[in-house]
């Protein structure tokens, strides 16, 4: 009954077109106050909890600030051009470089619309003035923005590592080698289909030329070093090195390229002067423009975004936390784990039944909720079944990727609708090719555990544990 209660009051609720949050909260409190001998004060106590014990969940805000100083600045177009200049006189390769340059941002944003809103808005219009069918361009880019919650550092892994207590970082190295091979996997079938339709190549760009954009965009792709070799490298939990991304995005759009804020447009000068004293000139001018910045209407803007999108996502999570709290004190997972065990269910066939679920949850609810509610249901379960909880959480991840294509609620789909200016059902087709080799993907995940869990054991070794 209880079971019953909590789900159907959530599932009516939604169904009603409640928000997700308001609807897992309203579930949790019908259900204690029906049910549990818990007084509503604990639900108080529950949700200021959900946010002040999880530390790892302090750096959701501030990957959603560095992400939104990047997407507002000129990093995207940098990194666009670096891509271009290394894979673009492939056969194919402007595509190519899309994906790769959706995999580098993806590396510094950990959020999957954005990457399809910072590349897509530049590269789909220019592979259709290069040749490139519309509707192919839309497809792959829709498909490589899913890279931006696989490639660490991923915010739904972080809400995934807060509803189960697994480690973020253990998470994070656990996601980077599934986000460079499924960035491969596009890549391979771009360059197959490149081949068979003579889709246009450019002229390589020259060392030079190569190196020169590579310097250029080096500014963005440090934040990858600086975030993920602090994490893998032991020196910083990814709380605090989501806090240095967040300075170090607003130093490199403000103060370095000069995209957002008082200096922009202001161009770095030498006018043949000795290096030393031009450098002591520009420092003293980033200096004094740091204050002024921090009034400027385009910095408060970003800034009051992030803010934004911080307070609805942690929202989301404090209400799951209550709704994930009750499933715990009454015990639902563990009945629900022990009556999969009494069917005799082996590993795989779990597996499969996960994957069912999960695709069908996507469709109709976002990937920061489907983890907060079905995480704490599956965890216990996986772990009875000897499954790896990292295992687990990088075969939900790429399930969310899957969802963020999948209609009526496929995030990417409505980010690319309003790039291409196309309706749902053509922009649905467009994708729809290139879905299939995500559901491949996923077959490889789930089924080749080592995929996710080698760079894990390996920094294990190195580390001596």
């Amino acid at each position: 009954m209880t079971i019953a209660v909590l789900f159907i009051t959530l599932f009516g609720c939604m169904l009603m077109g409640m928000p997700i949050a308001i609807a897992l909260g309203l579930s949790s409190v019908t259900t204690i106050m029906l049910f549990s001998s818990d007084s509503l004060g604990s639900v108080a106590l529950k949700l200021f909890e959900a946010t002040s014990e999880h530390y790892t969940l302090l750096a959701i805000p501030f990957f959603i600030l560095s992400s939104a100083f990047l997407s507002t600045g000129g990093v995207a177009k940098r990194l666009i051009n670096f891509a271009v200049d290394s894979i673009g006189h492939v056969r194919g390769g402007l595509a190519m470089a899309s994906v790769m340059a959706c995999m580098l941002f993806a590396a510094v944003s950990g959020s999957s619309p954005a990457t399809v809103a910072a590349i897509g808005t530049i590269v789909i219009a220019g592979m259709v003035r290069s040749g490139y069918p519309q509707s192919f361009a839309a497809g792959v880019i829709a498909n490589a923005g899913t890279l931006g919650i696989l490639i660490p550092p991923s915010i739904v892994m972080l809400v995934y590592a807060a509803a189960t207590d697994v480690s973020a970082s253990r998470m994070f190295m656990a996601g980077f080698i599934p986000g460079l091979m499924m960035g491969g996997l596009l890549m391979l079938a771009i360059y197959i289909v490149a081949r068979v339709k003579g889709l246009p190549a450019r002229p390589f760009p020259g060392w030079s030329q190569l190196a020169r954009s590579g310097l250029v965009a080096l500014g963005g792709l440090m934040l990858i070093f600086i975030v993920l070799g602090s994490i893998y490298g032991g020196v910083a939990s990814p709380t605090e090195a989501a806090a240095v991304a967040a300075v170090y995005g607003y130093l490199i759009a403000v103060m370095g390229y000069r995209d957002i804020g008082p200096m922009k447009g202001v161009a770095w000068r030498n006018d043949g002067e000795a290096l030393a004293a031009a450098a002591g000139r520009n420092a003293l001018q980033m200096l004094l423009a740091v204050p002024e910045s921090f009034s400027h209407p385009e910095v408060r803007k970003t800034v009051l975004d992030a803010a934004k999108v911080s307070m609805m996502l942690l929202f989301i999570i404090a209400n799951a936390m209550l709704f994930a709290h009750v499933l715990t004190t009454e015990r639902i997972p563990h009945t629900i784990a022990e009556t999969i065990i009494q069917w005799g269910l082996p590993a795989w066939g779990f597996l499969i039944v996960v994957n069912i679920l999960l695709l069908i949850a996507g469709n109709f609810m976002e990937p920061s909720a489907i983890l907060l509610i079905m995480a704490p249901i599956l965890f216990p379960i996986a772990m009875q079944l000897g499954i790896d909880p990292i295992h687990l959480g990088i075969i939900m991840v790429v399930n969310m990727e899957i969802g963020m294509l999948t209609p009526p609620v496929g995030l990417n789909l409505f980010v690319t609708a309003g790039i291409t200016g196309q309706n749902m059902v053509w922009v649905i087709k467009a994708c729809l090719p290139w879905l299939g080799l995500l559901l491949f993907f996923l077959m490889l995940i789930t089924y080749i555990p080592q995929i996710s869990l080698f760079l894990p054991e390996y920094i294990d070794q190195l580390n001596g544990y």
